[in-house]
């Protein structure tokens, strides 16, 4: 009877063992909730591309210091017009830096136009130099216009060769600045390497690029609902970009004895 009491106690001691062992699998851990990455500021050119975006829809009349180089101080007018049109009046901005001319852009086309100055006092004609979209010859443009007009659509496309990055604030410049470079080699580059300053509104607060520094001078003001060119269209050659050459004295005949 104690041998079988014995053996019967070895049973149910081999029958706790074998329930332990089936429950040696440990217990699956409690998922934890993955959080989503946080998100950040986006990346420069995403933010230049956004306010060059708010540039192209503002209408405005606005006021630019111009400054370049071993030259005085000029102001640039800028008036974008509600219809889409445009025109930049540029001091001293063809011959070589002694005549005073306009960039304007309408439904008929691109026009170049001679301003009078006191050191040039001509009338006032405008030369039709290209379709509105058409693209301007070098030696007949002041490239001031740029930065106002196709050089914004540039940095709105995300496929251009740009290197963009957030820069220092250009003195006098308000806003965000941004320093954008061309990753091509092309001389052809679809815009100047150099420094642009928004506003949150898209307005440009000032750009330091080929050509000089232009800065905003004061608050913007309305916009009218077309340009007015400032001269009638004649069919004469356009100003070009370099000095006229300096008049060579013819000397005069000596009479013969």
């Amino acid at each position: 009877m104690y041998t079988r009491g014995i053996a019967g106690l070895a049973a149910l001691l081999g029958l706790v063992a074998l329930t332990a062992c089936g429950s040696d699998e440990p217990a699956p851990e409690a998922e934890t909730p993955t959080s989503a990455a946080p998100t950040g500021a986006p990346d420069a050119r995403v933010q230049l591309a956004g306010l060059a975006a708010a540039a192209q829809d503002r209408k405005v009349t606005a006021l630019y210091t111009w400054s370049a180089p071993g030259r005085t101080d000029r102001t640039v007018v800028l008036t974008t017009a509600t219809d889409g049109s445009w025109r930049v009046d540029v001091p001293l901005g063809a011959l070589g830096g002694t005549a005073d001319v306009s960039m304007a852009q309408n439904a008929d086309g691109l026009f170049q136009c001679a301003l009078p100055s006191a050191e040039r006092p001509v009338q006032p004609a405008c030369v039709r130099v290209a379709d509105p979209d058409g693209a301007l010859d070098r030696g007949i443009d002041p490239r001031v216009q740029h930065p106002f007009t196709d050089w914004r659509e540039v940095l709105t496309d995300r496929t251009a060769p740009l290197s963009v990055s957030t820069a220092q604030p250009l003195p006098g410049a308000s806003g965000a600045c941004f320093s954008v470079d061309t990753t091509t080699a092309s001389v052809d580059a679809p815009l100047d390497a150099g420094i642009y300053c928004y506003a949150p509104d898209g307005t440009l607060t000032g750009a330091t690029v080929s050509f000089g520094t232009l800065l905003l001078a004061g608050a913007p003001s309305g916009a009218p609902p077309a340009i007015t060119l400032p001269g009638p269209v004649v069919a004469q050659e356009p100003l070009g970009m370099a000095a006229p050459p300096t008049p060579t004295a013819t000397p005069s005949a000596t009479p013969s004895a």
